[in-house]
C-alpha cells in the first residue's frame, strides 16, 4: 500500500509541475498603469537593486521609477534622444539615438564608448541594444539592416547583415541566441551566438500575425527562455521553441518592455501611453553583478570581483525541464586539480531569489580551493514542488558526469545554502534516495548524493513547527502554500515528502548548521538531536549580532566562511 501511495503522490507532483500557473500572465493582477506624462516612454531598464529607468525620447529626458516608494522623476534632464537603455555589470547602459553612439551613464553625466559616424547620410542611428555577461554590446542600425558588436575593449564589428528593418533584440539566458525583432515583417529572428560577436544559423523563430500595422518591436527575455516582443497592440510571449503563450493587450501601443521589482516578477511596459506593470508567473532574468560595490549602502555587502585565481562560467547549462534550459554559474580555481565541489544554493522562500545573489560566496568558496556551482532553480510561480529540488538534485549529477571538464573530484560533493535555499540543501543532504525529488533534467546516470552540507537558517521541519504553523493560521502570507500549492491539512503528505527533518537517516552526510544570533538558532534543534541519536556528525555555528542574511553580509560574511571552509576541509577534503 505505502509503494502505491508513493506511486500516486509522483504521478500527483508530475501533474502539479505542469500546472504551476493557469497562465504565464498573472491573471489576478490587471495592467497597471504607472505614469502616462511623456511624449514616448521607450527602453526600460531594472539595475537590480530598486530602480526601474526609462527615457522620454520625444521628450529628451532619462526617467527613474521607484516602485516602493511609488515615485516617477526626471534622472537626467538633457538626456537627448535616448531610443533604449540596459543595465549591466553595474552600469546603465543607452542607445543614444540622436547622437548616433552608444553610451554609458556615469553619474549623470553620458560616456560615450562607440558610435557611428554622425555626418553619415543617411544618419547611421542605434536603436535598441543588450549587453552581454562578457560586457560586450550588441545594437540594431534599423535603416542599415545590421546588428553591430562593440567588444568590451570597444572594437566594433558587425553581427548580423542583411536583416530587414531590425529593432529590439535580446539574448537567451545562456547567451547562446541573439533575437532579433524585424519591425516591418513583424518577424523574430534567432541567431546562435558561436563566438562573442559572431552568429551563424540565422533562422525565423516567430512571426506576428496581426494585421497590416507594422510594429515588431522592443524585446525581453524570461529566466525560462521565454521571449517577449512589442507588437502593434500587444506584447507578445513565445516559450524557446517559437509557441506562442500569451499576449497582454495594452491601451496604447507598446514599445518596448523588461521585468522589474525586487522579484523580478513585474513585467514593465513602455509606450506612446507611458509606463505600464503587468504581474507575471515569471521570473525576469537579474543583471550581472558589478565587480565592487558601487554606493554606499553595497558597502557591507562582499566583493563579487573574480580574482584571477578562478576561472568563472557563466550561464552553464546543467539539466533541462522541457524546454527550459537550467542555469548555474560555476567556478574553478586555477591548477589541474581536481578539487571539491561546493553547490551553492540562494534563499528566497522559494519563490524569489537568484543565482547571482550568493556570487560573493561562490567566488570566496572557490578562492579557497573549491569549485562552486551557484545553481538557478524553479522558483515557486513558475513551477510547484518537487521541481526546485529535483534542480538542486540534477545540479549535483551534473558536477558528477562533468567532473573532468571543472576539475571535480566527483567523490568530494558538498552543498551550502541560505534560507529557503538552506531547506533545500537539508533535503538534499537527508532525501538523496527519494526517487521523485530527483527529477529528469540529465545526468540519471549519476548520484546525487552528497558527502557534506551546511544549512544556514533554514527551516528542516515542514510538516511540524513554524511552517506548518503558518500553513494553518495564516494561509495567505504562507510560502510554503504556494511553493507546495496547498495548505499542510490539504495535502499533509506534501509537506512530509519535503521535510528534511523526517527523512534525516545514518546515511545522512555530515550537516552543520550556522546561523546568526537573532535568526532563531533553537528551530535546528531538534535535527540536531536526531543527527546526534543516528551518529551522523552534526554541529551549529551562531554569529554574534547575526540576522537573516547575515552569511550575506559584512562582517559576518568573512568568518563564515572560514568556518565554511574548516567543515568542508574536514568531511570533503
Amino acid at each position: 500500500m505505502k509503494q502505491l501511495a508513493l506511486f500516486l503522490l509522483s504521478l500527483a507532483l508530475l501533474n502539479q509541475i505542469g500546472t504551476a500557473a493557469d497562465s504565464i500572465v498573472d491573471t489576478s493582477s490587471p495592467l497597471e498603469t504607472i505614469a502616462t506624462d511623456f511624449g514616448l516612454a521607450d527602453g526600460p531598464a531594472w539595475d537590480g537593486g530598486g530602480n526601474l529607468y526609462f527615457p522620454d525620447v520625444k521628450g529628451g529626458k532619462l526617467y527613474r521609477y521607484h516602485p516602493r516608494s511609488g515615485k516617477v522623476s526626471v534622472f537626467l534632464e538633457d538626456a537627448g534622444r535616448i531610443s533604449a537603455s540596459y543595465f549591466n555589470h553595474g552600469k546603465l547602459y543607452l542607445s543614444d539615438n540622436g547622437a548616433s553612439q552608444i553610451s554609458v551613464l556615469k553619474g549623470k553625466q553620458k560616456i560615450r564608448i562607440a558610435g557611428q559616424p554622425a555626418d553619415a547620410k543617411p544618419p547611421r542611428r542605434p536603436n535598441d541594444l543588450v549587453v552581454d555577461q562578457q560586457g560586450g554590446i550588441y545594437y540594431t542600425l534599423t535603416g542599415q539592416g545590421e546588428v553591430i558588436y562593440i567588444s568590451p575593449e570597444g572594437k566594433q564589428s558587425v553581427a548580423i547583415k542583411d536583416i530587414k528593418t531590425p529593432n529590439g533584440l535580446i539574448l537567451s539566458p545562456d547567451s547562446k541566441t541573439l533575437y532579433v525583432a524585424a519591425y516591418v515583417p513583424k518577424e523574430i529572428w534567432a541567431y546562435d551566438v558561436t563566438k562573442s560577436g559572431i552568429t551563424a544559423n540565422g533562422r525565423l523563430f516567430a512571426k506576428m500575425d496581426s494585421g497590416p500595422d507594422k510594429g515588431a518591436d522592443g524585446m525581453t527575455v524570461d529566466r525560462a527562455g521565454n521571449v517577449y516582443c512589442a507588437g502593434p497592440a500587444d506584447i507578445w510571449i513565445w516559450n524557446p521553441e517559437g509557441k506562442l503563450l500569451a499576449k497582454i493587450h495594452t491601451p496604447t501601443r507598446p514599445i518596448n518592455c523588461a521585468f522589474g521589482d525586487q522579484d523580478m516578477r513585474s513585467l514593465y511596459i513602455t509606450g506612446f501611453g507611458g509606463l505600464y506593470r503587468q504581474r507575471m508567473n515569471a521570473y525576469g532574468c537579474m543583471p550581472e553583478p558589478a565587480s565592487e560595490p558601487t554606493t554606499k549602502t553595497s558597502s557591507k555587502r562582499p566583493s563579487t570581483n573574480v580574482p584571477e585565481s578562478v576561472t568563472p562560467h557563466l550561464n552553464v547549462v546543467y539539466g533541462q525541464a522541457g524546454p527550459r534550459n537550467l542555469l548555474a554559474d560555476i567556478f574553478v580555481p586555477k591548477g589541474k586539480g581536481p578539487f571539491p565541489a561546493v553547490v551553492v544554493v540562494h534563499g528566497g522562500g522559494w519563490l524569489n531569489g537568484d543565482k547571482a545573489k550568493f556570487r560573493a560566496l561562490a567566488v570566496a568558496l572557490a578562492e579557497r580551493g573549491y569549485v562552486t556551482m551557484a545553481a538557478g532553480y524553479r522558483l515557486g510561480h513558475e513551477a510547484k514542488f518537487p521541481a526546485g529540488i529535483q534542480d538542486c538534485n540534477a545540479a549535483v549529477r551534473f558536477l558528477r558526469g562533468e567532473a573532468k571538464q571543472y576539475h571535480v573530484n566527483p567523490q568530494q560533493i558538498g552543498a551550502v545554502g541560505g534560507s529557503a535555499g538552506g531547506h533545500l540543501v537539508g533535503l538534499m543532504a537527508a532525501a538523496s534516495d527519494v526517487k521523485s525529488l530527483q527529477g529528469e533534467a540529465g545526468h540519471q546516470d549519476q548520484s546525487s548524493a552528497l558527502q557534506a552540507a551546511i544549512v544556514m537558517a533554514g527551516p528542516m521541519q515542514m510538516a511540524s513547527g513554524t511552517v506548518a504553523d503558518r500553513s494553518r493560521k495564516s494561509p495567505k502570507n504562507s510560502y510554503s502554500n504556494i511553493w507546495l500549492g496547498k495548505t499542510i491539512d490539504e495535502a499533509p503528505e506534501l509537506y512530509e515528502l519535503s521535510d528534511a527533518h523526517l527523512h534525516l537517516s545514518k546515511q545522512t552526510p555530515p550537516l552543520l548548521f550556522m546561523m546568526g544570533e537573532h535568526d532563531h538558532p533553537e528551530r535546528n534543534a531538534p535535527s540536531r538531536e536526531k543527527l546526534k541519536s543516528l551518529g551522523v556528525k552534526t554541529g551549529v555555528k551562531v554569529y554574534p549580532n547575526g540576522k537573516h542574511g547575515c552569511w550575506n553580509q559584512l562582517p559576518w560574511f568573512n568568518d563564515m566562511v572560514a568556518d565554511m571552509d574548516q567543515f568542508f576541509q574536514e568531511h570533503l577534503k
